[in-house]
């Protein structure tokens, strides 16, 4: 019942199977995709002497799509290829929405056109790979895909599961992601790449870090945090954290204040768990620069389960914040694993609940061990594959190549 009544996107909090979002994905795609479109492209290459790549997306803004891609926009050889953007955001004038334009060669507002005209578009361009950034989350438009107006098309980070769609041929992965025993559960054949799957920004800003005062944190305590969404946090995910609240006395927990009525409900749990809800420490959302800026006064992020972090893990690791992940069987459950294992961090990826807080109990308890563990990230940062963006750029477009010269 679940699999024929929840959304895709709502799995990725309820289950790590992949098989059961694979029947959520697919029993989308059954009730709320047209049927029989004609499709637009030809299943040949085109033949131009530069590869046409374009990214479609709503998410063209202030998201955390956005603030992943921007370099890779503007990273692409323009030797060897031409990229546009399709963007149907209605939001404005943000520096970073500046920023992704400036990045691409063409850039075209298709908020205004049907699905059918938006297809018809980008088939009028040629273009030889649709790179989707959205899957089946909010503002999709899975019928622009349907159309087929791109011979390859990709679906990329909008939605960490499988789309489901017929029309979709590839999503970009890596080995930890959608180990190869897996790819069964996935309707599109995975594109590994050879470090990571998530390409990172190194241009992002960040202002000078905050006090533990001005954060309202105690200072001498340690602080665990967890900046993801509150709806990543399940009962048995917030029960491991009041065990190890309760196992770590001098300790707090960090969360995103997500809404008010959240807010109550985990206090109330805590008390519930026999923990002053007074430990719970509620921090509201800011600009991204300010909200990077806050990792540096934090000592060990806790990762949600199965809907992992994806951007904030990023972000934690990029501040030189070690995570402390939880990994499952489905794409949401590995995608802090994923960046773990790209940064040669796997004594920070656990399978089950008890070694996670066996962990961060550990941690916690010799402080020397989560400095050597920042040490090591910033070490990453300057010499390792995860931030790498140049490489991942090289390595993407590689692959490009290789689709398009399959075409012929």
């Amino acid at each position: 019942l679940m699999r024929q009544s929840t959304s895709a996107l709502a799995m990725l909090s309820l289950s790590d199977d992949p098989e059961a979002q694979l029947a959520a994905a697919r029993h989308y795609v059954e009730h709320k995709l047209s049927k029989n479109l004609p499709r637009l492209a030809p299943t040949a290459s085109y033949g131009h002497g530069k590869i046409r790549i374009a990214y479609c997306s709503s998410d063209f803004c202030l998201h955390p799509v956005a603030m992943l891609t921007a370099e890779l926009f503007e990273l692409h050889d323009r030797e060897q290829f031409e990229v546009y953007g399709y963007c149907w955001t209605q939001q404005g004038h943000s520096p970073l929405r500046q920023r992704i334009i400036d990045a691409m060669d063409h850039f075209e507002r298709i908020d205004s056109l049907t699905d059918e005209a938006a297809a018809r578009l980008i088939r009028e361009h040629e273009i030889d790979i649709l790179v989707d950034l959205h899957g089946q989350t909010l503002g999709a438009r899975a019928n622009l895909l349907a159309y087929r107006p791109a011979p390859i098309q990709i679906t990329y980070l909008g939605l960490p599961a499988t789309t489901g769609l017929p029309s979709i041929d590839y999503v970009i992965a890596d080995r930890f992601l959608i180990p190869e025993e897996y790819a069964c559960y996935y309707s599109e054949k995975p594109l590994y790449m050879p470090d990571v799957y998530q390409v990172s920004d190194r241009q992002r800003k960040i202002n000078p870090a905050p006090s533990r005062e001005s954060c309202k944190l105690p200072a001498e305590a340690f602080v665990f945090c967890s900046f993801n969404n509150n709806y990543k946090y399940t009962p048995e995910l917030f029960e491991a954290w009041m065990n190890i609240l309760r196992r770590v006395p001098d300790s707090v927990l960090w969360l995103l204040a997500d809404n008010p009525w959240s807010e109550i409900n985990l206090k109330n749990h805590a008390k519930n768990f026999g923990i002053d809800p007074h430990r719970l420490i509620f921090a509201s959302r800011v600009a991204p620069e300010d909200y990077l800026a806050r990792y540096a006064v934090a000592d060990l992020f806790l990762d949600s389960f199965p809907f992992n972090a994806g951007t904030t893990a990023n972000d934690a690791l990029w501040m030189g914040l070690p995570v402390l992940t939880l990994t499952g069987r489905s794409f949401a459950s590995r995608m802090a694993g994923a960046l773990l294992t790209a940064a040669e961090l796997p004594e920070l990826i656990t399978y089950d609940l008890l070694s996670y807080e066996n962990k961060a109990v550990e941690l916690a308890q010799t402080p020397d061990r989560c400095s050597r563990l920042k040490a090591h990230l910033q070490k990453v940062k300057t010499d390792g594959v995860l931030f790498d963006t140049p490489r991942f750029v090289r390595n993407l477009e590689q692959q490009f190549k290789q689709l398009v010269a399959e075409l012929n």
